[in-house]
């Protein structure tokens, strides 16, 4: 071929790949995405291997318009075949702030979106190593455009397996794993340039008779009750494993039940648990409890524990709106800035669920289920289960 007609076919080639390339470009969709903080796999109460995780998507540019996605797969290792997909109705139920009852999940120009994951691992097979992601959004003038990658590694650390929070009792696990719309997991932290969720995988262990209720029997008017008349008040509050009180703090003033809640102070442990106990549990790992007796806190910082020893009682102080104990495991002594991790406790008799209303005597009465014995698993939202009488330490 002449010289130049092999220059002008390389540039007929140069300039077909550059509109290839061009409209490869054009598909793709003009979002930053990622997952702050990398899923660890845990085993929750209903016997199944389980992750999650938090993907923080954001539409960047001011004229790209509204991006509306119509799903979400989540592929594990190197596998084509998806280990998730979500629909466009089921990301309506995962994502902050929550699109109005019945509008599709939109993220306008300029703004940001965090899709709450929730994965079931596929039983008798091992965690995957890595993640990535796919979302088609519906731009405009009907186009569609993809998001193909945000990958993510899977943490290989094993949750660290607790004694009981409290001596024996029944209990309600509410706001736990498993709910997107918890004031646990859905509550993200902002502060110092970090954006974290402190509360991932904690708990409001709420106390139960053997009706399944709160409140003991006798109290007509639960807008008046007193802490008395709930079940769980003054519970014995115990150290989950050894460790190192870092923070304590006691002396607050404890709410009536059901009362109005005012603005907390701030979004730290003293100005949302009330009186409290951080303790160090292993490196880079820390128990707290919150909304504790007030006078009831039995230990100093710097104190070193044994599991069992007790640290206060179960009471209603902080930003809490009916006596219970918030249980949380993070990474840090500190709550803001600081990641929840997942954790299980080594032995808990399971009674099936019960919801909101039960609790408080509305609706079809609650019957519990067989007792079943779990060991080295993390009670999933509103599960009830009660936990061994623990050996009181002289």
């Amino acid at each position: 071929m002449p010289v130049r007609g092999r220059a002008m076919r390389g540039m007929v080639l140069l300039l077909l790949g550059w509109i290839s390339a061009a409209a490869a470009q054009e598909a793709l969709a003009p979002v930053e995405a990622r997952v702050p903080f990398a899923p660890a796999p845990f085993i929750g109460s209903d016997g199944l291997g389980h992750l999650a995780y938090e993907l923080h998507v954001t539409n960047i540019y001011g004229d790209t318009g509204t991006l509306r996605p119509q799903g979400l797969q989540v592929f594990a290792d190197a596998s084509g075949t998806p280990l998730a997909s979500f629909g466009a109705a089921d990301l309506a139920g995962m994502v902050r702030p929550a699109p109005a009852q019945g509008a599709p999940v939109a993220v306008e120009a300029g703004k940001r979106i965090e899709i709450y994951v929730w994965l079931t691992l596929p039983a008798g097979r091992p965690a995957p190593k890595r993640l990535r992601h796919r979302i088609a959004f519906a731009a405009a003038h009907g186009k569609t455009e993809l998001l193909d990658g945000v990958p993510v590694p899977v943490s290989a650390m094993a949750p660290v397996v607790l004694g009981p929070p409290l001596r024996g009792g029944r209990w309600l696990a509410h706001e736990g794993p498993g709910n997107a719309h918890s004031h646990h997991w859905g509550s993200l932290v902002a502060v110092n340039g970090q954006v974290t969720i402190p509360q991932r995988y904690a708990l409001d262990l709420v106390g139960l008779d053997a009706r399944g209720q709160v409140m003991r029997s006798g109290v007509r008017d639960i807008g008046k009750s007193r802490h008395a008349d709930w079940i769980g008040y003054g519970a014995e509050v115990l150290a989950v494993a050894d460790g190192v009180v870092r923070d304590a703090h006691d002396g607050e003033q404890e709410h009536p039940p059901l009362s109005p809640q005012p603005e907390p102070a701030s979004l730290t442990a003293r100005g949302l648990f009330g009186n409290y106990v951080v303790l160090q549990i292993g490196p880079g790992m820390f128990a707290s409890y919150a909304h504790l007796q007030r006078g009831s806190v039995k230990v100093r910082a710097g104190q070193e524990l044994r599991r069992g020893e007790l640290l206060g009682r179960l009471g209603q102080s902080g930003n809490s709106s009916a006596p219970h104990l918030h249980f949380q495991v993070s990474d840090a002594a500190v709550f803001e800035g600081s990641e929840g991790l997942p954790y299980v406790f080594d032995r808990f008799d399971l009674r099936g669920r019960e919801t909101e209303a039960q609790i408080f005597g509305q609706g079809e009465a609650w019957r519990p289920a067989p007792a079943e014995r779990r060991q080295a698993q993390l009670p999933l939202n509103d599960a009830v289960i009660e936990f061994p009488p623990a050996r009181q330490r002289p």
